[in-house]
């Protein structure tokens, strides 16, 4: 393509986008390039760049691109065929170059093809730039990918498109890590996340059959990415349960020998002033039994032994079970049940479980602030769809996406003492009550445990 050519459609779109006012420098150095051009190579490639951004453009900014455009063309071609000195002597040259403009306007509206139509309804991202890096195409999954409108996009050129006001922070940034891979490391396939956790599959092609223009596609797999999390967390919890079922065998019943025969042990120690070597002993066995339990429990959750309960009666007996150790750790438990006639089917021990863990684990998230600020954990359920929401918040010292991304996984832990079991426990039993647990936390500020258990009407 002749350079002018490539110039000549960013020029444009930012002349109609800003009235003129932005654009008049490069219009100026358009004009010299342009010198020699024929008048019908330049009212023929107008007639085609307006007819592109006519496409794209609503119908209230229709007669103003059209009116932007025709002041464009026309300042275009007086500024290059009628030199000022010449003006008032050639005035059929004048009239003649008027007509072209005016001509090179289209008002008819052309209806797009099937195939545009087709990529337009995409549920991926689609954008075409040529190979001066000017954006030729944008379908409208890619302008809400963005969440810039189409019309202030199109005809933009790299550059513009990176400084866009419009365009959100962490999307320039993304940007400019993607354009920096496929510089620097030729990588053209990519999966990046976005500030929300979203995860976009971003595809950069350069294709022959479009004159050497590059297709952008960026496709949103986050329920993808989540589907083959759960299947991934499933396969270690099975393969979890094979190696809990061998520990069982090989490990506990050896324990329950040695705890017998530490406790016939127990007088003669006792007569040598040895006690403590016992009581250690044993105290040391019980751990170590209660790490087994609950690495048995991981694995396969004793089936669920349900009945009717009331949710808000579930919270106010956990949070009994709680009051004196939050006292003790300065922290206060607050509870709001928003419908107190809401029932769910469990198994009131699991649940149970699964709150102290919970709750526990808010109160460890504040002792772990160090700023001695107040500690306050907030327990609240209510209704929603046909599920009962019970929402644990503490405003402890947070989680980072990294942390969030594993925080269910067996054995993780960020505790120096912690197995990394309870909360790999606690996701299966809510699973399979037919639960949902979903955390949200934010660094310094805290963490909200949202748990969803079906809904049971109280009838049943």
């Amino acid at each position: 393509m002749v350079a002018w050519r490539t110039r000549y459609t960013p020029i444009l779109a930012e002349f109609v986008r800003s009235g003129g006012n932005d654009a008049y420098a490069e219009t100026v150095d358009l004009r010299r390039e342009l010198k020699d051009v024929p008048t019908k190579d330049i009212v023929e490639h107008h007639d085609e760049t307006v007819r592109f951004l006519l496409s794209y453009a609503e119908p209230e900014d229709r007669m103003t691109l059209v009116h932007r455009s025709l002041l464009f063309i026309t300042d275009i071609l007086f500024a290059i065929r009628m030199p000022e000195v010449a003006v008032a002597r050639e005035q059929p040259e004048a009239d003649r170059l008027r007509i072209a403009a005016l001509n090179s306007v289209p008002l008819e509206e052309s209806a797009p093809n099937k195939f545009e139509t087709v990529l337009q309804h995409m549920d991926s991202g689609i954008a075409l730039f040529d190979s001066a890096g000017n954006l030729r195409f944008l379908n409208v999954q890619m302008s809400k990918l963005l969440q810039v409108p189409r019309r202030s996009l199109i005809g933009c050129t790299l550059r513009q498109l990176f400084f866009h006001p419009h365009l959100k922070s962490h999307t320039r940034k993304m940007f400019l890590r993607m354009f920096k891979e496929m510089v620097l490391y030729r990588r053209f396939h990519g999966e990046f996340q976005n500030v929300h956790g979203k995860f976009l599959l971003v595809s950069i092609s350069r294709i022959d059959e479009l004159d050497g223009d590059y297709l952008i596609s960026v496709k949103d797999v986050s329920e993808y990415k989540q589907i083959e999390q759960t299947a991934f967390q499933n396969d270690k919890l099975a393969m979890l349960g094979k190696i809990a079922a061998a520990i069982a065998h090989e490990i506990r019943n050896p324990l329950t020998s040695i705890r017998g025969f530490i406790q016939l042990l127990s007088p003669y120690l006792k007569e040598i002033g040895k006690q403590d070597y016992a009581r250690i002993i044993l105290s040391e066995i019980d751990r170590a039994n209660d790490i087994i339990y609950e690495f048995l429990n991981s694995s396969k959750p004793s089936a669920p032994m349900k009945q009717t309960v009331l949710v808000g009666l579930l919270i106010k007996e956990t949070i009994l079970l709680l009051e004196s150790e939050a006292h003790m750790k300065g922290c206060e438990l607050h509870c709001e049940i928003f419908d107190p006639y809401v029932t769910i089917g469990i198994d009131v021990k699991q649940i149970k479980q699964v709150l102290l863990n919970i709750m526990k684990n808010a109160m460890e998230a504040i002792e772990e602030t160090g700023d001695g600020r107040r500690g306050r954990i907030d327990i609240s359920a209510r209704r929603e769809g046909r599920y009962a929401l019970i929402s644990i918040r503490d405003n402890g010292k947070g989680m980072e996406r990294t942390t969030l991304n594993r925080l269910f996984d067996p054995f993780f832990t960020t505790k120096d003492d912690g197995t990394g079991l309870g909360l790999s426990v606690s996701y299966r039993i809510i699973n399979n009550h037919g639960g949902i647990i979903h955390v949200d936390s934010v660094p310094n500020e805290g963490t909200e445990f949202m748990i969803y258990l079906p809904y049971t009407d109280i009838k049943e």
